[in-house]
C-alpha cells in the first residue's frame, strides 16, 4: 500500500500548524461590555419561563397544566355506585337513577340479572360498556363490572326536617354531623338514623362530607327514604334549632355526662355528631345545651363516627320507648 497513515504501517505526517485569527475576534468584541449573565438574555430559558409565568398570573390563567390544581367536583354532577350488592340494594331501594352501566361480556349472576330487571321495570336506561370506562366513572373503586348513576343529590333546608317531624305529628328528632369528612360515615349514619326513627340529617356545606356514590353505597338504600339537609353555617343553626324550641345533644369523648343519664333524650332533640379524633369544633360545642359521651372502657380511646351515632341514636329511641 503506498504512502503513510492508517493501514500502512507507517507512523501518519503530523499535521502543520494551522494560522489563527490574529486577535480579530477579540478586537471585534472591544467596547461591547462583559457578556451578560444567563438570567439577562432574552432567549434564555429560565427568563422565557418566568415572563410566561408573569403574563399568566395576570390573566388569571394557569401557570402550567402539570402543575395546576385538580378542579373540584361540581355539586350538580351525578355520583356512581359500584359494586353488585351495593347496585341491587340501591335499586330495591329505590335511589333515584338515570343509568345503569354494565360490563361487556359480564358473567350474569342473580344480583346482575335482577339490576337488570329492575332498571328495565323503572325505566333507566342501561349500556353496556367496557371495563374502563367503569373504572373511570366508580374512580378507581371495585365495581365488579356494574354500576349505578344517580343525580346529584338535592339537599333540603334545616327548616324542613322540623316540618317532616310536625307533618308526622312526631317529636322531632334530628341528627347533625360535625367535622365527619368519610362519606361512608355518612352513609352509616344515615342507616342508624333510619332504624332509630330520626327525621332527617344536617351536613355543613363546606369540610364535611356529602351524599356521594360512596355514602349511598353504605347507606344500602336507607338515604332513598331519610331527607339530608344542608347548612351554610352549623353552628347558626343549631342556634336556630334552639330558639324553635329543640334541645341540642353533643357526643363527644369529652363529655362530662353519660349519653344513658341525660334527661332531655325524650323531647325534640339534635344529636350533634363530631369527627372521630376531634371530637366537635369550639364553636359547636358551644351552641350545644349538653354534651354527652358514651362511657367504654379506657383501651379504646374513641369510636367510629359511625358507631358513636348508632349508639347514642339507639339510647335515644330507648328512652323514648320508656
Amino acid at each position: 500500500m503506498a504512502g503513510g497513515g492508517k493501514g500502512s504501517g507507517r507512523p501518519a505526517k503530523k499535521k502543520s500548524p494551522t494560522k489563527g485569527t490574529g486577535g480579530n475576534v477579540r478586537r471585534g468584541l472591544e467596547g461591547r461590555g462583559a457578556t451578560p449573565p444567563a438570567h439577562m438574555r432574552h432567549w434564555h430559558k429560565d427568563k422565557a419561563r418566568a415572563e410566561r409565568i408573569e403574563r399568566e398570573e395576570k390573566t388569571g390563567r394557569s401557570a402550567s397544566p402539570r402543575t395546576s390544581a385538580r378542579p373540584r367536583r361540581s355539586d350538580d354532577a351525578p355520583e356512581h355506585i359500584g359494586g353488585r350488592n351495593p347496585v341491587v340494594e340501591a335499586l330495591r331501594a329505590g335511589v333515584p337513577a338515570s343509568t345503569l352501566y354494565v360490563a361487556l361480556r359480564i358473567d350474569n349472576d342473580d344480583r346482575v340479572k335482577e339490576a337488570v330487571r329492575i332498571a328495565a321495570d323503572r325505566g333507566i336506561a342501561m349500556l353496556e360498556v367496557g371495563r374502563e370506562k367503569l373504572d373511570r366513572l366508580t374512580e378507581g373503586g371495585i365495581h365488579q363490572g356494574i354500576a349505578l348513576q344517580i343525580p346529584a343529590y338535592d339537599y333540603a333546608h334545616p327548616d324542613d326536617l322540623v316540618r317532616i317531624a310536625q307533618d308526622a305529628a312526631e317529636v322531632p328528632l334530628i341528627v347533625a354531623l360535625d367535622g365527619v369528612t368519610d362519606p361512608r360515615n355518612l352513609g352509616a349514619i344515615a342507616r342508624s338514623a333510619t332504624a332509630f326513627g330520626a327525621h332527617g340529617l344536617v351536613v355543613p356545606s363546606r369540610r364535611s362530607a356529602g351524599v356521594t356514590g360512596g355514602a349511598w353505597k353504605t347507606s344500602a338504600g336507607t338515604l332513598a327514604t331519610l331527607t339530608v339537609a344542608r347548612a351554610a353555617n352549623l353552628t347558626a343553626t343549631l342556634r336556630e334549632y334552639r330558639e324553635a324550641g329543640l334541645f341540642v345533644i353533643g357526643l363527644d369523648g369529652e363529655g362530662k355526662v353519660d349519653i344513658g343519664e341525660a334527661n332531655l333524650l325524650d323531647g325534640p332533640l339534635v344529636v350533634v355528631v363530631g369527627s372521630e379524633g376531634k371530637g366537635l369544633s369550639r364553636l359547636v360545642r358551644e351552641s350545644c345545651d349538653l354534651v354527652v359521651r358514651i362511657p367504654m372502657h379506657a383501651a379504646a380511646e374513641s369510636l367510629n363516627a359511625g358507631v358513636a351515632a348508632g349508639i347514642a341514636l339507639y339510647e335515644v329511641a330507648r328512652k323514648r320507648r320508656s
